[in-house]
């Protein structure tokens, strides 16, 4: 199906010129000479792409960004690239925060033009995707180790399964421990270019003095020490996919060289004359919050929204206590199977007290500790004598029988949790049956479910 794009511009030259370019490549093109017209022809007809200049006379393509993102929900609205010969950093980044997909500074290249429509329209069909996507999952995911059955697991899936298929920046967020790289990795070994390498860059291991030449490589004498040359991570991911994990730590200089290759796909190695150019699919993940890095200076805007074209956050364990028993279950058979043995059970007790501990280390803490209880047991079934957690008592089960801990808070939010969902069980589901029958009313049946993230 042709794409569509509606071209703003009040230079008629430039619409010609611009308009020609995008038919010769095969999109429909509808024009206007002012944001008004713009404003008319968008009420009548739905476009995949709207390319506007910003400075017009009767209304700037920034007023009518905004009035797009006021009045079209997001899923309807069409890309957007703005086009101004006044380009400013923070009416670049409003727009962008308003949703536009991307900007370009006057004079530009029409070739430049050309590949930030494409990808731009490439976004555009993954997004109409998602809406229609089936909830079923590729069994093919549990390989790389992504197991949940909640419902915000299940959309991190999806997520990863769609954007697997195309070329897009993605950032994906998590606290440490919830399986980012597991995500980049499933994502990369799905794309078209999984026969390509996938390179992995923890940016906080890597001193901010040597990151520079990881990333871009170096030619000899570059530096003290730069004996021979060395090619880049980037250089060497060509073709394929670049993992920036921690990408938060980076130096605010190291990010401006960064947004350079995700704008231009080129750079030059420390020490050389010659500007390399790369084809590469860029992942960057963080455990930290980047917005309010942004707010305290101390992360660049133009760089976090290059990176935030396609987010995937990963929620904490704790978050999805749902999801417990079956990585509980995924990871005993797992590290059974790699000790040489035989787990047959897991004991009622355990399995409380696995399922009311906070996992401040999240799915990664949660494996470890399976792992220690398997190799540790000498039995078939596993229990609390040979799983623990901090804070738990293992010689604790005749003292407090039927109570998962000697800790009272988590004692408490286990009966909580409990009756909770044995009323919902009793009840069919039915909210208001279910807080009549325990005792409480709607609004705090309402609480508890926010609180202990029930489904």
């Amino acid at each position: 199906m042709t794409s569509s794009i509606l071209l703003v511009d009040d230079e008629a030259k430039i619409r010609r010129a611009l308009g020609a370019a995008l038919r010769d490549e095969g999109y429909e093109v509808a024009e206007a000479a002012s944001g008004l017209e713009a404003r008319q022809l968008l009420g009548c007809q739905p476009f995949d792409m709207l390319v506007v200049d910003n400075r017009m006379p009767d209304m700037t393509g920034l007023d009518l960004i905004r009035e797009l993102s006021a009045s079209v929900a997001e899923v309807d609205r069409p890309q957007i690239l703005m086009m101004t010969a006044y380009a400013t950093v923070d009416s670049a980044i409003e727009a962008m925060k308003l949703g536009a997909f991307d900007y370009l500074q006057k004079p530009f290249d029409v070739d430049e033009l050309l590949v930030v429509v494409r990808r731009a329209l490439e976004h555009q069909r993954l997004r109409t995707q998602h809406r229609y996507l089936l909830s079923e999952q590729r069994d093919a995911f549990d390989q790389y180790g992504i197991v949940g059955r909640s419902a915000r697991m299940q959309e991190v899936i999806r997520m990863a399964e769609l954007v697997a298929e195309s070329r897009s920046t993605v950032l994906i967020s998590g606290e440490t421990g919830t399986g980012k790289e597991l995500v980049a990795r499933a994502i990369h070994d799905r794309s078209g270019q999984r026969d390509m390498p996938l390179i992995k860059v923890n940016c906080a291991a890597i001193p901010d003095t040597l990151l520079e030449s990881e990333l871009f490589g170096h030619r000899r004498g570059a530096f003290t020490g730069a004996t021979t040359n060395k090619k880049g991570r980037f250089e060497l991911a060509n073709g394929g996919t670049i993992f920036l994990d921690e990408i938060g730590t980076m130096s605010l200089g190291l990010q401006a060289k960064l947004l350079r290759v995700l704008q231009e796909r080129e750079f030059e190695p420390l020490g050389a004359e010659r500007t390399l150019r790369v084809d590469v699919r860029v992942i960057a993940a963080t455990n930290r919050d980047l917005k309010r890095l942004m707010a305290d200076g101390a992360f660049a805007e133009d760089l976090y929204y290059r990176l935030n074209v396609i987010p995937i956050e990963i929620p904490p364990l704790r978050e999805r206590r749902e999801d417990i028993p079956v990585l509980v279950d995924h990871f005993v058979r797992k590290h059974a199977k790699r000790a040489g043995k035989r787990i047959e059970a897991i004991d009622q007790e355990a399995r409380l007290m696995l399922q009311t501990y906070d996992w401040p280390g999240n799915v990664r803490e949660l494996e470890n500790t399976i792992e220690r209880a398997v190799v540790l047991t000498t039995d078939t079934t596993l229990t609390t004598h040979t799983v623990s957690v901090p804070g738990a008592d293992p010689g604790s089960s005749s003292s407090w029988d039927g109570l998962p801990s000697a800790n009272l808070r988590r004692n408490v939010e286990w009966a909580e949790q409990e009756t909770i969902r044995r009323a919902l069980e009793v009840s069919g589901g039915v909210k208001k049956a279910a807080a009549e029958l325990i005792g409480i009313s709607q609004r705090a049946l309402s609480h508890y479910l926010s609180k202990h993230r029930i489904e």
